[in-house]
C-alpha cells in the first residue's frame, strides 16, 4: 500500500471482499451498475473512511450517471458503528434478489463465498438401482432421477460443494456436482460411505430392496415348458438407516418416500424407523414417475408441511432453502 493511504490509528481494511463487490458492480455480464449496490458500496469506503485517518482502499470507478462516485475522504469520527463491509455485503445480496425478482438463493452475479451454503459439503443419491439377474436382466425401481438431479444443482447453485451418487439414468451430470455413478445398492452404498464426511444428506434414489441370491454369468435361456426359473432374493443393504447409523453421520439426514396410499402416515413410520431428520414424502399414485412435476409433504418428528404441486426444479430449490436455514440454525 501507498504512504498515503497508510497511517497512525489506520483500521485494517477487507479490500478483497470489497473488491468482490466492485467486481459484481462493473461486470459486463450484468448490464449496467445497480444503483442500490453502488450506494451500499459508497456507504461502505465512506464509513470505512470515518474509522480511521487514513485513506480507504477505494478501486476507481468512473462516476454514476445521476449519482456520485466514491467518496474520498471523511472526518474522524469515534461513534461506534456497525462493521461497513457487513452492512454492504447484505445490501448488496438483498438488492439483487429484488433486482432478479427470485429468492436470493439463485442471484446471479453473487461471489461464491457469500453463498448460504459456501463450505458446506452434501451428500445427494438420485437415480434407480439395478439388480443384475444375469448379464442382460435386472431388478429397479422405477425412477428418472429428475427429482435428485434437480436436488444437486439446487444445492450447488447455493454455494455447497455437492456429491451426487446417481444410480443409472439418461440425464445429464448437473453442473458444479462431483458426479459418482453406480449401478447396484452395494455400489451406492460404498460410494455414499466413501463421500463422508458430510455436512447433510438427500436420499433421493429409488434403491431396490431385494436383489437375486446368485447372478447367471451367461443370459439365462427359457427352458422348453417355459417355466419360470426358481429365483432366490435377498435383502439390499438400507443406505438410509445405515448412514442414519453411521459414525460419521452427517449432521442432517433426509430420505424420500414415494408412496401410493397414506403418504403421511407411512413416512412418519419410515422416519421413526430408519433414524433419519427429514422424510420427503411423494405421493406417486398419478403421473409423478418421469414427469417434471411433484407433490411432495416435508415430514419431521414435529411438522408436516404439505408442499403444492410444483415442477422438479422448485421442489428442489425449496428444499435446498430449508437445508441452508438448518444449517446456519
Amino acid at each position: 500500500m501507498a504512504e498515503a493511504e497508510s497511517g497512525t490509528g489506520r483500521l485494517s481494511e477487507p479490500p478483497a471482499i470489497l473488491a468482490a463487490i466492485e467486481a459484481a458492480l462493473t461486470d459486463p455480464e450484468h448490464g449496467a451498475p445497480d444503483a442500490a449496490l453502488e450506494d451500499a458500496l459508497d456507504a461502505a469506503i465512506a464509513a470505512q473512511a470515518e474509522e480511521g485517518e487514513g485513506r480507504p482502499f477505494a478501486p476507481h470507478r468512473a462516476p454514476r450517471k445521476g449519482g456520485s462516485s466514491f467518496t474520498e475522504g471523511a472526518p474522524h469520527n469515534a461513534d461506534h458503528r456497525a462493521d461497513p463491509t457487513e452492512a454492504a455485503l447484505s445490501t448488496f445480496s438483498a438488492s439483487k434478489a429484488v433486482e432478479a425478482d427470485v429468492a436470493p438463493h439463485s442471484l446471479r452475479g453473487t461471489a461464491p463465498g457469500l453463498l448460504p451454503l459456501s463450505g458446506k459439503h452434501v451428500l445427494v443419491t438420485s437415480g434407480p438401482t439395478h439388480e443384475p439377474l444375469d448379464p442382460v436382466r435386472y431388478i429397479a425401481n422405477r425412477s428418472s432421477g429428475k427429482q435428485g438431479h434437480a436436488i444437486a444443482a439446487a444445492l450447488a447453485a447455493l454455494g455447497a460443494r455437492v456429491t451426487l451418487v446417481s444410480g443409472p439414468v439418461t440425464l445429464a451430470d448437473p453442473a458444479g456436482v462431483a458426479v459418482r455413478p453406480v449401478e447396484t445398492a452395494r455400489e451406492m452404498l460404498a460410494a455414499c460411505e466413501a463421500a463422508l464426511p458430510a455436512d447433510a444428506a438427500v436420499f433421493a434414489a429409488a434403491v431396490a430392496d431385494w436383489r437375486p441370491a446368485e447372478v447367471a454369468g451367461q443370459k439365462m435361456k427359457k427352458p422348453a415348458d417355459d417355466a419360470a426359473p426358481p429365483m432366490a432374493l435377498v435383502p439390499n443393504p438400507d443406505i438410509l438407516a445405515t448412514l442414519s447409523r453411521h459414525p460419521m453421520r452427517p449432521g442432517l439426514v433426509i430420505g424420500f418416500a414415494a408412496e401410493t396410499e397414506r403418504v403421511v402416515e407411512h413416512a412418519r413410520a419410515k422416519l421413526a424407523r430408519k433414524g433419519c431428520d427429514w422424510i420427503v414424502a411423494n405421493d406417486v399414485s398419478g403421473d409423478v414417475m418421469g414427469g417434471a412435476e411433484n407433490s411432495v409433504h416435508l415430514v419431521t418428528s414435529y411438522s408436516v408441511e404439505d408442499w403444492p404441486r410444483l415442477p422438479k426444479a422448485e421442489v428442489a430449490a425449496r428444499l435446498a432453502d430449508r437445508i441452508a436455514e438448518t444449517l446456519h440454525a
